[in-house]
């Protein structure tokens, strides 16, 4: 990783961390934060030429400051896809590691919200072709997504998600967490 690609993680991080903390202050309302853990699984849409879209799988956390603002961290890793490539066939895969500052909105008297996130993420892409047609690419830039939830209870609910993780990965997804 390069240093301005470091940097910039670093002081995204720090951003989003500083910003979370403000976040955290109790204004009277008695709220005082909630933590969760969640898996999600769904798919990449990557804008390599010729390779089909891999099955993606994944885990998170995050901690709700207040009921709107938070911070979220993520990793999504696929299955093996296919590709053909200058008359080649081989295999694909994609990860992604994010950490992202979210906001929820809950639409008044319901259990659903909409939510938004915005980050860093680093997405890796391999290709193992049968010959050498190899590649990989590895990206780390701005990241973020839009969804809509469900909470079916206080401790769980259920999201679907789109996230645009740089400039060669897109991600779709369903998952569901549970709030501590």
């Amino acid at each position: 990783m390069k240093t301005l690609q470091k940097t910039i993680l670093a002081l995204t991080t720090g951003s989003l961390l500083t910003v979370g903390a403000n976040a955290a202050v109790n204004y009277g309302n008695g709220y005082t934060g909630q933590p969760y853990v969640g898996a999600k699984v769904g798919q990449f849409d990557l804008d390599h030429a010729g390779t089909d879209d891999p099955t993606a799988y994944g885990i998170y956390a995050g901690y709700n400051f207040d009921p709107n603002f938070g911070i979220e961290a993520e990793y999504v890793g696929s299955d093996d896809a296919d590709y053909t490539s200058l008359g080649q066939k081989g295999e694909v895969d994609a990860k992604s590691y994010g950490a992202y500052g979210t906001y929820r909105y809950q639409f008044p008297n319901t259990g659903l919200y909409a939510k938004g996130k915005l980050g860093v993420a680093k997405t890796e892409v391999e290709g193992k072709g049968t010959l050498t047609q190899n590649f990989s690419d590895s990206d780390t830039s701005l990241a973020g997504g839009v969804g809509l939830g469900y909470s079916v209870n206080p401790n769980f609910s259920v999201e679907a998600e789109y996230d645009k993780l740089g400039s060669d990965a897109d991600l779709m997804t369903v998952g569901a967490q549970l709030k501590f």
